[in-house]
């Protein structure tokens, strides 16, 4: 029993200094500053490709880093079908029928929408508009691909994330932004975030 409990104890200590002790990357962009406005160029109303990305502060031992754009404002709604069953009077027998959009699921309060996806990017401080790489996730449009800002209404924030790894991950494109998460615990050695602001009136 003493056993048992010394394991625990070692194992949530090894756990929690794996969280506390993932450092602070810096991360900025030529293209705007902290909490401004995303230029049009980076949007569905330009020419949608990423904007470009500086990074400090990554650890020595790094080896690759990953990157997610989320709009954590979004409110896009996932529709989702709602099998009904219903009973013939006549003859008891049973009809099954498919009602679409019977029920709604509000991505936002899940984890916002995802713009941007990419993982074993090789370690640099640079990351330069219109990046190119082969190792993109799927996007919430559904898309291997960067989708520029594209807001329905109102202004929203835009989350720049960005993770310096342990390790490149073998993971294929169909991962989305949970997958990667998943495989991302335990690897980040830092982790930094731009947030910029988009509104379609900006233009």
């Amino acid at each position: 029993m003493r056993y048992i409990i010394l394991s625990f104890a070692i194992l949530a200590i090894t756990t929690l200094a794996a969280f506390t002790n993932i450092k602070t990357l810096t991360v900025t962009s030529t293209a705007f500053s902290s909490n401004s406005p995303i230029p049009v160029k980076y949007t569905c109303l330009g020419q949608g490709i990423n904007p470009p990305l500086t990074i400090t502060d990554i650890p020595p031992e790094a080896k690759s880093l990953a990157i997610i754009v989320c709009d954590p404002d979004a409110s896009t709604k996932i529709v989702t079908p709602v099998t009904t069953t219903q009973v013939s009077h006549k003859k008891g027998h049973k009809k099954t029928t498919v009602t679409k959009g019977a029920r709604t699921m509000d991505a936002c309060t899940i984890n916002g929408y995802m713009n941007w996806i990419v993982w074993n990017v090789d370690v640099t401080d640079n990351i330069p508009e219109d990046f190119r790489t082969e190792t993109v996730g799927v996007n919430s449009a559904g898309h291997n691909s960067y989708q520029g800002m594209c807001p329905q209404a109102g202004s929203h924030k835009y989350h720049f994330i960005v993770y310096a790894l342990d390790t490149k991950l073998n993971i294929d494109k169909n991962t989305d932004k949970a997958g990667l998460e998943k495989v991302m615990t335990g690897h980040i050695l830092a982790k930094g975030e731009l947030i910029g602001e988009y509104n379609k009136t900006y233009r």
